[in-house]
């Protein structure tokens, strides 16, 4: 948790980006029921169930909130019933919806429970919080986002040093244009299939390890 109580930069972010977020979110959720009930019944058919894929995550000022996804991934287990490697899981299926990001449909209920924004950091995994530098910790000042400055910026390939200088910058400074700026962007990388890493498992990984021996290295 941080020590100063975050202050928002401005009127929109004070009294109309969780309203416009909660708007839309519902919106997107009401105008696309077609197609969340189309992937639901491909999903359930290819992959099985659950249909949904949930994981714990930390959202605003650190707490822990149950993110929502398509499942991408098997079951698949190996003779002694362990779960095979993510890698052997992902079936084409699953990479297309992860290509497409239909996957993070489901993001839109998160952000109508206020969990999440539709533009801000992108929340990684619990795991990561001990390896944030002091100043890193300030992307938790706002809600997480379904895309971000990171995102339209490089999304998976950006090293974490530079992921998190943008999702800090992106907290203090939050205002309309650059979420405008940042949604069109986004739509734009969404058509061009641009900085999309199927298997975040090992872009995310490597980064987590190359964080963890450079913040070792430096307090040796």
């Amino acid at each position: 948790m941080q020590s100063l109580k975050h202050k928002p930069y401005g009127i929109y972010e004070k009294y109309i980006k969780r309203p416009l977020d909660l708007f839309c979110g519902l919106s997107a959720i009401i105008f696309f029921s077609w197609l969340y009930l189309l992937v639901a019944i491909l999903v359930r058919v290819k992959l099985g169930s659950p249909v949904i894929f949930t994981q714990d995550r930390p959202g605003k000022d650190e707490k822990i909130f149950k993110l929502y996804k398509f499942r991408t991934m098997t079951d698949e287990k190996d003779a002694n019933g362990n779960l095979l490697p993510d890698s052997e899981r992902l079936t084409k299926f699953g990479r297309i919806l992860r290509a497409t990001s239909l996957d993070e449909l489901p993001e839109a209920f998160n952000i109508v429970k206020g969990d999440m924004s539709i533009i801000g950091p992108r929340p990684l995994l619990p795991s990561y919080l001990e390896w944030y530098t002091e100043d890193e910790k300030h992307r938790h000042d706002v809600r997480p986002g379904l895309s971000g400055l990171a995102q339209v910026n490089g999304r998976n390939f950006l090293d974490w040093d530079k992921r998190f200088e943008l999702d800090v910058k992106y907290a203090k400074s939050i205002t309309f244009l650059g979420d405008v700026k940042i949604i069109l962007q986004t739509i734009k990388k969404f058509f061009t299939h641009s900085n999309i890493a199927t298997d975040t498992s090992v872009t995310e990984g490597n980064m987590a390890k190359m964080r963890e021996e450079k913040l070792k290295n430096s307090n040796c």
